[in-house]
């Protein structure tokens, strides 16, 4: 239940959550008008979007540990699990990273602009022949020597599980010839509880809910604990199966991945509901 203490920190940060994307969108546009260089205009837009990220996370009382991370000078392919905004927020505030997103998130009112000044690589999903060239825009961008972050589930999801990876656009690793960095993203603490039904549609931000509303229910949280974990790096060549390789990203982010507690012993309950006889 909201109480009026939550609704006073919800606003509270809703301020400062607008005039931080205020000044960032401004020093975003800036560098779009003074760089004529696309490469030194990525580098300054996911430069200051890490930038910006790390004020956000502090507005939002949220603590993130970094377990096993490599190398500040190390270039790879980042794929991880993806429950929502907040999580993009976490991992852009750990080091400067491009974000794939698709020309859905492009085409949405004010998130787009934020997108594209936080220098995000855009692709079709919804179009499986333009794919392949959607797959050399990535590589390209990884050769040029940027840290390229892929959620190959290709959707946020609710907590409960690591859903299946699609395949394609994880090659863009081999063909760039850097490794695949899994990273698997956990909460560890929400408003002092552990990662719960209570709380999981604060944190994660999937189905038919307005990007407002969930963004809402985060600002009223009082703090956020998160875990980012740097699993092992795999290398691939383009002859290799995509799909085995896919899969053993999947298998190591899953075996990691701590999912909401009460959501198996909610869907049994549903399930005994329906099937009673009574």
């Amino acid at each position: 239940m909201t109480t009026i203490f939550d609704t006073l920190r919800g606003i509270l940060r809703l301020i400062l959550f607008i005039c931080t994307v205020i000044i960032f969108l401004i020093c975003a546009f800036s560098f779009h008008l003074i760089t004529r260089d696309p490469d030194k205009r990525l580098k300054r837009f996911s430069s200051t979007a890490c930038y910006f990220c790390g004020w956000l996370v502090t507005i939002l009382n949220a603590e993130v540990k970094v377990t096993n991370p490599p190398t500040e000078s190390e270039k790879y392919l980042l794929v991880s699990n993806h429950m929502g905004f907040l999580d993009i927020l976490l991992l852009a505030s750990t080091r400067s990273m491009v974000f794939v997103t698709s020309n859905e998130m492009r085409e949405t009112p004010f998130l787009g602009l934020l997108c594209e000044m936080g220098g995000c690589i855009f692709v079709e999903r919804r179009s499986r022949t333009k794919i392949l060239d959607e797959m050399k825009g990535i590589v390209e961008v990884l050769k040029k020597g940027f840290r390229v972050v892929l959620y190959p589930e290709a959707t946020s999801t609710n907590g409960e599980k690591v859903w299946p990876f699609k395949r394609t656009l994880m090659m863009a690793a081999a063909h760039a010839e850097v490794p695949i960095q899994p990273v698997v993203i956990n909460y560890r603490k929400i408003n002092g509880d552990d990662f719960n039904l209570k709380w999981r549609d604060h944190v994660c931000w999937y189905g038919d809910t307005p990007f407002a509303v969930a963004m809402w229910k985060t600002l009223t949280l009082r703090s956020v604990k998160a875990e980012i974990e740097f699993l092992e790096q795999i290398h691939s060549k383009p002859e290799d199966d995509r799909g085995l390789v896919a899969d053993k990203a999947h298998a190591l982010i899953a075996a990691k991945f701590i999912p909401v507690k009460g959501a198996k012993e909610a869907a049994s309950a549903s399930i005994e509901f329906e099937t009673d006889p009574t």
